[in-house]
């Protein structure tokens, strides 16, 4: 018999698949105290939790029974995923469940935006009849800008076009093609800036969407442009909004997610043309029931026949190809994390090759690392090491694997090349024995490298002085250079410098060095 934990508020109708399996017993237990958590967690073979129950370290340490811990919706910020994975417990959510939920909150928001109806129906109850202090605006012909063409920006277009709306979509994967099928037009940030009535966020949070929204996006728009947020808080600069909103330049917005929630921001809470909710995007009666559905029978599943579909931790290998693949899975990843910042678009076609002893190994884990890496720059959380593949195939994007038995050079070397339309970049890389992971090639250049958190990679003519000049203008700006590696193909040619850093580096720094003469490219990487 499997036993499993409830320690959220789960619909019963959506458990079906415990209630009548056979060989399951289900033990409800709300608001169980962490300290009775911890006291008889060894006792269940799973748990379920929505968002209140902390699984944290200490419950894990004493979950010596448990397989597997159930997320009855998307995030899994309260559980210790990584204490989860050391101890070889499954962390699954359910990532589909509450697509629709969340795209008709966005439609509401988008009405009740458009229509005011929140202020409308406040000053209506407080006995104030204003009919002339709400007029709003039409959606049919309006256009709507959707920043994020995932599953739930697809289903808002979907709607969106039965009001009559222009639509146009942005995503780094959205292709002519899929915009095609969809109805509507494929257009960049900018054009979604200038040209949007309304503007959708549906992307997730992620260092290349944060402050997505912010003061530069917020001087270009079209003037009277209203905003709708149901995605993550953090993608828009709430400060920067408030200030377009109280200039004139923003006619309103809609949020259901925030920086921090419950809100606090001042000029949010007060400013009558802001409408917030809290956090309802998934808060329905179907979602929750799909939610725990997919949980649910995804436990049957891992349990009873050991299939796992939506685990957002490492999936089971063995011991000993762990150990032998242990130093490579770290270095995929940042593998992954590098070429797609060098390639600075998203790319449409992937390319992975292995030499030396690695070719016996199963590499499948240390590939999924690399896509992963790549993918999270764009898809932020919701790439985990099972979905790598089913998302980099979602995107369109063909991906090739090749074990070569041509000699590198190295007793193992792993090259990964991401490209998009006539560009490429490429990463080479190495784990030395006494030396750990290297970083052996850049594109054309050969370098040695270690992956540190911050990388100044640097693009220049092969010239005397360039080195001293860059590293003045880093010690000018109280920048500390760890280490500083230099690759050229030929004297007096193209040349690349690559230096560790003990900070991050901003604009301002980086415009300083492009300026220096003979300096034609400054680029931070971050390797995680």
């Amino acid at each position: 018999m499997f036993k499993v934990l409830i320690t959220d508020s789960i619909r019963d109708s959506g458990l079906r698949a415990l209630y009548e399996h056979p060989l399951f017993t289900v033990d409800k237990q709300i608001g169980l105290p962490h300290s009775e958590l911890v006291a008889i967690i060894k006792n269940y073979d799973a748990l379920i939790v929505r968002s209140q129950t902390e699984v944290t370290g200490e419950v894990i340490r004493q979950a010596d029974r448990l397989q597997v811990i159930a997320r009855a919706g998307v995030g899994v910020d309260n559980i210790d995923v990584n204490a989860a994975t050391k101890k070889g417990i499954i962390v699954i959510n359910a990532p589909g469940g509450n697509t629709i939920s969340a795209t008709e909150h966005t439609l509401a928001m988008l009405l009740a935006v458009a229509r005011n109806i929140p202020q409308a129906h406040r000053l209506t109850t407080e006995g104030e009849w204003n009919r002339g202090a709400f007029q709003g605006v039409e959606l049919y012909r309006k256009t709507i800008g959707i920043i994020g063409m995932g599953k739930i920006g697809t289903e808002v277009a979907k709607r969106a076009k039965s009001f009559g709306m222009e639509i146009l979509g942005f995503d780094p994967y959205f292709t002519e093609e899929r915009a095609a099928k969809l109805g509507i037009k494929k257009a960049t940030l900018d054009e979604i800036a200038e040209g949007s009535d309304f503007i959708t966020l549906h992307t997730p949070l992620t260092s290349a969407t944060k402050n997505l929204i912010g003061e530069a996006f917020l001087q270009k728009v079209k003037p009277g442009v209203r905003f709708i947020n149901c995605a993550r808080g953090g993608i828009i600069d709430e400060d920067a909004l408030v200030k377009a909103v109280e200039d004139g330049r923003v006619a309103g917005a809609a949020l259901d997610v925030f920086q921090t929630e419950p809100p606090a921001n001042k000029g949010l809470l007060g400013n009558p043309r802001i409408i917030m909710t809290p956090h309802l995007g998934a808060s329905t009666v179907e979602a929750q029931e799909k939610v725990a559905e997919e949980v649910s029978g995804e436990i049957v599943e891992i349990l009873e026949k050991k299939i796992v579909r939506n685990a957002v931790n490492m999936p089971q290998i063995t011991n000993e190809s762990l150990q032998n693949l242990q130093p490579y899975l770290r270095l995929g990843e940042q593998m992954g994390q590098l070429v797609i910042q060098l390639l600075n678009d998203a790319p449409d076609k992937v390319e992975i090759d292995y030499y030396g002893d690695l070719i016996k190994e199963d590499t499948d884990l240390v590939s999924r690392s690399m896509i992963k890496g790549l993918l999270a720059h764009h898809l932020g959380d919701s790439v985990n090491l099972v979905n790598v593949l089913h998302l980099l195939n979602e995107q369109g994007v063909p991906h090739t694997i090749r074990k070569n038995t041509k000699n590198k050079g190295f007793a193992n070397y792993i090259e990964v090349t991401a490209h998009h339309g006539q560009n490429s970049a490429c990463i080479g890389a190495t784990v030395l024995n006494g030396y750990g992971e290297r970083i052996v090639k850049i594109n054309q250049y050969r370098i040695d490298v270690k992956p540190e958190r911050h990388l100044l990679f640097v693009n220049h003519h092969d010239m005397p002085g360039m080195i001293g000049k860059v590293g003045a203008l880093l010690g000018n700006h109280q920048i500390n250079i760890g280490t500083m590696q230099v690759g050229r193909t030929d004297i007096g040619g193209d040349a690349i410098m690559v230096l560790t850093l003990d900070k991050p580096i901003d604009q301002n720094v980086l415009k300083g060095l492009t300026a220096i003469e003979g300096l034609k490219e400054a680029q931070l990487l971050e390797a995680k």
